[in-house]
């Protein structure tokens, strides 16, 4: 990617490096895409089943979903209830309910009757119609063309239902009762929602009104609605719908969300990052760090122009203190002592409380010293740190994270790289996302 976003633009068009990244990632999909048809193609030819149909079919596909639809009957199945009724020797009678006739040589009990094998298992016509209908339901469940159209009206019409599942009080207690249609929920709600359920907090559902996927399969599967068999077929067709299309319906729709939300999270955080590391820095200026707090203090650290310490204090000019004017005069004191052109605040707790009083005190004081908000993530991690403690082994951890405040103003991705990634923010991520796409978003970074 570097290579070609500098040395091919004639090529690319002058495409930059997240262009070109996307592109990869779905020239990758497209890849794994192609693999996998093959890999379809090659084991239904295996088993003598392929059809002009098939082939037309896997060619059409055009997302992983779709080609497993398309495997799914040829697939090697654990036991189910229909094979267990195919061993029974009732595929028969399912075919013979799907010719779905008006009229039958005889009444469908007594077509059953005719699957009567107690040595089998099948002891009567109610044991034998049981087991066709779950052969029944298993076909439809298997037709990828069905599959297909009810993952696209579940996603259209479905809805992202979220409960409590504790009787306590939680950070998730905004979920508890909440009601989102499903193409509608943002992706930092998907994540927030996956880690509530993951810690047994919340219960999530994909909710749907049975009848608009009912109503679909019905006027697919029922094709003679006069036929001696067509309450057999029905019964079938629902229990089909919420025994194995449903669930299965639902985690696909959970995963492809998570995916996404992971996905566009990976994409934010890359570029977040990289605007924090990358930017630009301030050079030759004499900064005063200032990381805001309440009950402990605003704490201060004068860095001159090559980064060296020169002076520390701590000011109390917030609640539940409020000292302002004695933390005025420090704050002058120091601005006239050592000629500082920048006031760095960390956009932490008091952030705001703290850019009203220095802009109160500059304006007051008259001078041309400037102040600017600087994101202070991390910075207290560092304070604690063995490096923080290495490098400034007489100042205690408040000290050490206003001095890292100030050089983060002076030279960014010089500061911020003695930082555990972690504590910038890359954890909650990690918590979310699999390891290696985290590794991904740093690298793409880096």
């Amino acid at each position: 990617i570097p290579f070609i976003a500098r040395y091919r633009k004639e090529v690319t068009g002058s495409l930059d490096d997240e262009q070109l990244r996307a592109l990869e990632d779905r020239l990758n999909y497209l890849r794994g895409l192609e693999k996998r048809k093959e890999e379809v193609h090659k084991a239904i030819l295996e088993q003598g089943k392929m059809t002009p149909e098939i082939e037309e079919a896997l060619a059409d596909a055009k997302i992983l979903a779709e080609v497993e639809d398309i495997y799914r009957p040829f697939k090697q199945k654990k036991k189910t209830r229909a094979s267990v009724a195919r061993e029974k020797g009732l595929l028969p009678l399912a075919e013979l309910l799907l010719e779905q006739k008006e009229t039958y040589e005889k009444t469908i009990e007594a077509h059953a009757a005719d699957f009567i094998d107690e040595e089998k298992g099948v002891g009567t016509e109610k044991e034998a119609l049981a087991g066709a209908m779950d052969i029944i339901a298993e076909i439809i469940s298997d037709d990828a063309d069905y599959r297909r159209d009810i993952r696209a009206l579940t996603t259209e019409h479905a809805f992202l239902s979220v409960k409590q599942a504790k009787d306590e009080d939680s950070v998730y207690a905004m979920y508890y009762d909440y009601s989102e249609k499903i193409k509608n929920v943002p992706p930092h709600r998907t994540l927030a929602i996956n880690r509530g359920e993951k810690e047994e907090f919340l219960k999530v559902s994909v909710d749907i009104s049975k009848d608009i996927p009912l109503n679909y399969l019905l006027a697919r599967v029922v094709t003679n609605p006069k036929s001696a068999a067509f309450a057999y077929i029905v019964s079938a067709m629902v229990d089909s719908y919420d025994r194995l299309i449903a669930p299965s319906i639902e985690r696909e729709i959970r995963s492809t969300l998570f995916d996404d939300a992971s996905e566009g999270a990976i994409k934010l955080f890359s570029e977040n990052l990289k605007n924090l590391l990358m930017a630009s820095p301030l050079k030759g200026k004499t900064v005063l760090g200032y990381d805001p707090g309440f009950r402990t203090g605003c704490k201060l650290a004068v860095v001159d122009k090559t980064g060296m310490v020169l002076d520390t204090a701590v000011i109390y000019p917030t609640k539940p203190h409020e000292k302002i004017s004695e933390s005025k005069r420090i704050v002058a004191s120091l601005i006239r002592k050592y000629n500082i052109d920048v006031v760095a605040i960390g956009n932490g707790t008091a952030s705001a409380e703290s850019e009203m009083f220095i802009a109160e005190t500059l304006a007051e004081l008259k001078v041309n010293t400037k102040y600017i908000i600087v994101s202070e993530a991390g910075a207290s991690v560092y304070s604690a740190s063995k490096q923080g403690a290495e490098e400034f082994p007489d100042f205690d951890v408040t000290q050490r994270s206003a001095v890292s405040i100030a050089r983060r103003l002076q030279d960014p991705l010089a500061e911020l790289v003695k930082i555990d990634p972690k504590s910038i923010g890359v954890g909650q991520y990690q918590h979310d996302m699999k390891e290696a796409r985290l590794d991904e978003a740093l690298s793409g970074v880096v």
